[in-house]
């Protein structure tokens, strides 16, 4: 699997419904609200063979209550067993 993060700004008012909503589609590992320019920071797992982009587009960026989204590609974790 690869990790990846997203970080979400949401129209105003809609942070909570947006983590929701994400939290509903059971396609997140780990949903954060933060302050900042953005609203929320979001780990998902893929396939190694999936699209990211496409899995940005079709899953994330389509839910209701999302302005922009900003996504950071991991390499590699530090630390740990």
């Amino acid at each position: 699997m690869v990790p990846f993060f997203v970080q979400i700004k949401c129209k105003l008012g809609q942070s909570y419904t947006v983590a929701n909503a994400l939290a509903e589609a059971e396609i997140a590992s780990e949903i954060y609200s933060t302050a900042g320019n953005y609203d929320l920071l979001v780990k998902f797992y893929v396939d190694k063979d999936t699209d990211i982009g496409h899995f940005i587009n079709e899953k994330v960026q389509v839910l209701p209550g999302i302005q922009d989204t900003l996504t950071i590609i991991t390499f590699k974790a530090f630390g740990g067993s």
